[in-house]
């Protein structure tokens, strides 16, 4: 019999680690001949992506909870009696370590977030760390998918360096050049500028709606995408009276035609991992601007991790500013009004993107992997 590699995550619903899984299986297809490649879903919730049909699938129902994601995947691992195990987002890690202790079987995580950043301050929080301090270590090896988010690991939870690798998140560029020649029913009439992403704190929307005030571009600015914060947001838009020139469309199916035709896109956060809007928009020959958030934006755009910026920077793919910096957003937008300037720096995004296709991305997973059951 072949041996078995479960794949383990919370769900498939829409967002960055269940797109990052559903691609991983789909190009790990030149494994499938020397391994069982099986994935487990915690929850039962409606998937936003495809598996291969080659990947066995175990439809768990945890319900969101530790505790039954502990047992649940441990009745599931002693029925499979996989030969390794990797598995994405801290749900997922954490029931993976309890599942896997004990058995001298490796298992691999994989980190998607800033997690220091990423954790509450309450109660919640406080015993989020100590799960994560007290399992990560014990790792085979832990993947992260920026060098901010290995290091983020290693300063606040004792994770080893040397069982630390940083993957970076694939993106399907040939897809999403494809998707961005489809038709958008309602392109703004104007030239407009665009970001993307969950309307949360750590996204910092509001920071751009402030620049995008400050800096007296002509316009529109259009920010896709929902969650807790749309309230907010859409009274502070009121407050600075661009109701009219900032637009908030929610969720699109298929942003890329709009992110091909914006003028430049921008990433406002105070706190990311791996910023997949960032590469996406790139990928569709798009100019970018980011703020120089801890994990991510600089290992991107300037291909170095900790680069420091005080104001506006030119890096090498795109343009870097300090985090919560109003008036260097505010620069930053005003700067890419200039259309030669903009289209260089188009040129310079698209070519960036070829370091992060999903087959390099698959190929060093598996890596990993392997090199797992080799030493064990």
């Amino acid at each position: 019999m072949r041996p078995k590699i479960l794949f383990i995550i919370n769900s498939l619903t829409g967002g960055g680690a269940e797109r990052v899984m559903a691609a991983l299986l789909l190009h790990s297809k030149a494994y499938q001949d020397r391994y069982d490649i099986v994935l487990a879903l915690l929850d039962d919730e409606p998937a936003a992506y495809e598996i291969p049909d080659w990947v066995t699938l175990h439809q768990l129902d945890c319900r969101g909870s530790l505790l039954q994601s502990i047992l649940q995947l441990r009745a599931l691992e002693r029925s499979l009696r996989p030969a390794a195990t990797l598995s994405f987002l801290t749900r997922a890690n954490v029931a993976n370590w309890a599942s896997r202790a004990g058995t001298g079987r490796p298992w691999n995580i994989s980190e998607r977030v800033n997690t220091g950043a990423h954790l509450g301050s309450g109660l919640s929080g406080h015993l989020s760390r100590n799960l994560i301090r007290l399992s990560y270590r014990h790792a085979n090896h832990v993947i992260a998918v920026s060098q901010g988010v290995a290091d983020g690991l290693s300063d606040a939870f004792g994770v080893p360096n040397d069982i630390i690798s940083v993957i970076a998140n694939p993106v399907d560029t040939a897809r999403i050049a494809r998707q961005a020649l489809e038709k958008f029913p309602a392109h703004p009439d104007e030239p407009y500028i665009i970001a993307m992403g969950r309307l949360v704190e750590n996204k910092n929307f509001g920071l751009l709606v402030d620049a995008f005030a400050a800096s007296s571009i002509a316009g529109k600015l259009i920010i896709i995408g929902d969650g807790p914060l749309r309230a907010d947001l859409e009274r502070q838009i009121a407050d600075h009276g661009l109701e009219e020139r900032i637009i908030l469309p929610g969720f699109v199916q298929n942003p890329f035609p709009l992110l091909a035709e914006a003028q430049f896109f921008v990433l406002p956060s105070n706190a990311e991992g791996f910023p997949n809007a960032l590469v996406e928009a790139m990928s569709t020959g798009t100019a970018v601007v980011a703020t120089n958030c801890r994990s991510g934006p600089s290992e991107i755009l300037a291909d170095k991790s900790n680069f420091p910026v005080e104001a506006m920077t030119l890096a090498d793919f795109g343009i870097l500013v300090p985090c919560n910096n109003i008036a260097a957003m505010a620069d930053s937008l005003r700067y890419l009004q200039d259309d030669n300037t903009r289209q260089r720096f188009a040129r310079l995004a698209l070519t960036r993107t070829k370091d992060y296709t999903p087959e390099k991305a698959a190929q060093r997973y598996w890596h990993v992997i392997e090199r797992g059951l080799h030493a064990a």
